[in-house]
């Protein structure tokens, strides 16, 4: 990211520092407006001139790591988290176990065979011996009525799969934006300890010459060892992100590459309406629910269905040993529904229906609720974004070079501007934090609001 290279150079300048040229061609994170050119105030402070090439936007060398190696795209990251995590096994698991259940549904009953002995003993015979076949016959279209709701449940259990997955992505994706996030402020942490350090020397030998007091170099050692410390806790932050991300990955241990560049052809740019219309057309979340209500309707007609009693068959084939002679009989039986009309299940059923329907208005409310919540981070973090790089930080760098300008007059003290230069660092890591921000609800937005790729999805869908 050139826009903190650039401007970091100028704090180098100010605080009488020699410019390190490989900070100036590292890759860039996101996309910046240009840095004005250093002013002669700066210059001063410096005694030397920005490295020839110190603004150029794009390097040439920008896709390859320190090692030569290609830096980790998020689409190899992407891969290796639909590949590993558990999560979407169990959804996917889940899924057949629902197509097993959608097989057995329309299976027949099987009959029933055996063996039949009536009176044994009669003139000292063995009696009537024989056997017998029994089926219940399913009538009023009831198998293929479970087999619909079972099939409901498999698209359900589907579209949980399809949610997990995406789910999955997007927390591969924010926690890819959170890595490369965190190795800015990482590589800028050390920037700056390695210009408070420097700045801390200078001071120390302007006390020598009694150019400054004591009470500067007191401060210039106060600002470096508070540099040191938000060193540490970057890279904490950035072992926390990585550790966080490789978990979601599968792959816990999973040495930390370096992670490919976000280019600014990669920023979305989205509108609510639109981005509304696609969430209620594509949302997973809002399919399975639709689902469950198609579920819902074919359960009522099952039940309804039930209302009309099986019909039960029955031969059987045996021979007389008394009257040395085959008898055969048929037997066709059925429930009478004079008091049981599954009465209960039908309404039960109906209530489901109703329900289910209510879950379908009640999410689609939800994600709009949601939706304008991720909005408001995305047209807020845009904003800052716009305000940040066209009046901001332009002023924040005027400033600071004006208190260059007046240090180098003995008009301002040493402490004002190690302040400027704070105030210049702070601004531009609340730059970066904005850009994190935006990309963090880009992600949301465009992966319908879902997160959580390690819940499990066990009992999702029943």
């Amino acid at each position: 990211m050139d826009w903190f290279g650039r401007r970091w150079r100028v704090l180098v300048l100010l605080a009488g520092l020699t410019g390190d040229r490989a900070w100036a061609q590292r890759s860039e994170l996101m996309p910046v407006a240009p840095m004005p050119e250093a002013t002669a105030a700066a210059r001063w402070v410096a005694q030397e001139t920005p490295p020839p090439g110190f603004l150029v936007h794009e390097k040439p060398d920008a896709g390859v790591t320190a090692d030569g190696s290609p830096p980790m795209t998020l689409a190899e990251l992407e891969a290796i988290a639909l590949e590993r995590n558990p999560t979407l096994q169990q959804a996917a698991m889940q899924v057949e176990a629902f197509r097993g259940e959608y097989l057995q549904a329309g299976l027949h009953p099987n009959p029933v065979i055996g063996y039949q002995a009536e009176e044994i003993g009669d003139q000292g015979t063995a009696g009537q011996q024989g056997g017998f076949v029994e089926q219940e016959i399913v009538t009023a279209g009831k198998l293929g009525l479970r087999r619909r709701v079972a099939g409901h449940a498999v698209a359900e259990a589907q579209s949980l799969l399809a949610a997990q997955r995406q789910r999955v992505l997007n927390d591969v994706r924010s926690g890819y934006y959170d890595v490369l996030a965190a190795q800015r402020v990482v590589e800028v942490s050390e920037e700056i300890v390695r210009i408070q350090e420097k700045g801390a020397e200078t001071t120390r030998q302007l006390l020598e010459a009694k150019e400054v007091s004591r009470v500067d170099l007191l401060q210039a050692n106060v600002e470096a060892e508070s540099a040191r410390l938000k060193r540490s806790t970057a890279r904490n932050r950035l072992e926390a992100a990585w550790r966080r991300l490789t978990a979601v990955l599968g792959a816990p241990g999973m040495p930390m590459p370096r992670l490919d560049a976000v280019r600014e052809s990669d920023m979305a740019q989205l509108e609510w309406q639109e981005s509304f219309d696609r969430l209620l057309s594509s949302s997973p979340e809002l399919a399975a629910a639709k689902a469950r209500v198609d579920r819902a309707r074919c359960e009522v007609a099952r039940q309804c269905a039930d209302r009309v009693p099986n019909v039960g068959v029955l031969g059987a084939v045996r021979y007389d040993n008394a009257e040395q002679q085959t008898l055969a009989s048929v037997q066709v039986g059925m429930p009478l529904p004079v008091f049981n009309r599954n009465q209960g299940n039908i309404y039960r059923a109906q209530s489901e229906l109703v329900a289910a329907q209510a879950e379908v208005d009640r999410l689609e409310l939800q994600l709009y609720n949601r939706l304008a919540e991720a909005f408001e981070r995305y047209r807020n973090s845009q904003t800052q974004i716009t305000r940040y790089t066209s009046e901001i930080l332009p002023s924040a760098q005027q400033a600071m070079e004006l208190v260059a300008q007046g240090y180098r007059q003995g008009e301002l003290s040493y402490l004002e501007l190690l302040t400027s230069q704070r105030t210049f660092a702070d601004v531009n890591l609340d730059y970066l934090e904005s850009l994190q921000q935006f990309w963090t609800s880009t992600v949301a937005i465009e992966g319908m609001l879902l997160t959580g790729g390690l819940q499990t999805t066990l009992g999702s869908a029943n």
